[in-house]
């Protein structure tokens, strides 16, 4: 499992646009083989988000940028960006649940 924390500033004015278009990113996302989760966060800044993704392997990322979906998101969102956009990537590691 691999997960991608991918930040976000957009610039001001711009929120609702880039929430849409993160939405429909998210719900196709979401249908994706390799996909295990597709969140959208806002952090306290109201123009800063998070994307936070968690894929199967480390082929999955690749075949989500491949998407039409993400292509589509990509086009919407550059333009109304504050910043260009960046990343952490993290390996997921087998942690048991709490109680087990």
């Amino acid at each position: 499992m691999i997960a991608y924390l991918v930040y976000c500033h957009v610039r001001p004015g711009c929120e609702a646009a880039f929430i849409a278009a993160s939405e429909a990113n998210a719900r196709e996302s979401r249908k994706e083989a390799g996909v295990l989760r597709f969140d959208l966060l806002r952090e306290e800044d109201q123009g800063r988000f998070v994307l936070y993704e968690v894929y199967r392997d480390a082929e999955a990322p690749g075949a989500h940028k491949a998407s039409p979906h993400y292509a589509a998101w990509r086009d919407a969102v550059e333009p109304i960006l504050a910043e260009p956009r960046t990343k952490t990537v993290l390996e997921g590691l087998s942690v048991p649940a709490v109680g087990n």
